[in-house]
């Protein structure tokens, strides 16, 4: 499941490092060498005119120093391309993905908060937390994080899926969705499953969480029982949704990349 490896520990401040991993990105998407899919070494970064302005900390692989920047232009030196996360699902080191998702949340938060929300005067690096501080006017920015409710609803032996009007894979996957302010999860929860199929629920059990990338999601899942109601789908979320049950085809199995194809693989029926 795309996480951040156990040998990982996040610094606040930059370090020294003569060939550090470097995780640069445009328009979202990651810079790597195309015969191998490597990160840049420390002799291209030289080559792009990589801005140190550009550069934020990660932290430590193991004792390698990890770093995450941006570029302005599209220009590549030969032998470079700009790769999407999810194009490098099936071919990049597993670690490494785990991190770039890191990287790319870091870089964007960076690269959208140079200067402040509430005055416009310049932002500066906290040197402590992961946060930049006007001069000007106080004014604080930590990194973005939105947090999203996903929950597989259960009926007997059966489970809720559905597939999502905005999903790229055009998938069955469980029902998810952002929090509102002022919500806690379980209000969302119940909110989300009555305005995407017209359903309520109860005995919701936390299950696992990821963060995801796309662009700065805290995934939070849980597992409820259903409690009343017939499937009505929003249209404008939802183009389907139904119960899959022992004797039904499942959609297939897909690698474990998100902590949705984990959530239902945990209650799928035995079999392939």
């Amino acid at each position: 499941m795309l996480k951040t490896p156990a040998s990982f520990t996040p610094l606040m401040a930059p370090q020294d490092h003569p060939d550090p991993l470097s995780f640069l990105f445009h328009g979202g998407r990651l810079l790597v060498r195309e015969h191998d899919l490597a990160l840049p070494d420390a002799a291209t970064l030289d080559r792009i005119g990589l801005d140190p302005a550009n550069v934020q900390p990660v932290g430590l692989l193991g004792e390698r120093y990890c770093q995450a920047g941006w570029l302005e232009h599209e220009e590549l030196p030969q032998g470079y391309a700009w790769r999407s996360l999810r194009s490098l699902f099936a071919d990049f080191d597993e670690e490494l993905l785990g991190l770039a998702g890191r990287a790319a949340q870091i870089a964007e938060w960076a690269r959208t908060h140079r200067f402040c929300g509430a005055c416009a005067h310049p932002m500066a690096r906290v040197a402590h937390e992961r946060s930049f501080k006007c001069g000007h006017c106080g004014h604080l920015a930590y990194p973005r994080i939105s947090p999203a409710m996903m929950v597989l609803i259960r009926k007997g032996d059966a489970v809720l899926l559905a597939m999502h009007v905005a999903s790229p894979a055009k998938r069955f996957t469980p029902l998810a969705g952002f929090l509102e302010a002022g919500e806690s999860i379980e209000e969302a929860i119940h909110r989300e499953v009555y305005e995407e199929v017209g359903l309520q629920v109860t005995n919701l059990r936390y299950f696992a969480s990821q963060s995801w990338p796309f662009p700065h999601s805290l995934m939070i899942a849980f597992t409820a029982d259903y409690a009343g109601g017939e499937i009505r789908v929003d249209p404008t979320e939802i183009a389907e949704a139904r119960w899959f049950g022992p004797n039904d085809e499942w959609p297939e199995r897909v690698p474990h990349i998100s902590v949705s194809s984990v959530l239902v693989d945990a209650h799928r029926p035995p079999g392939p």
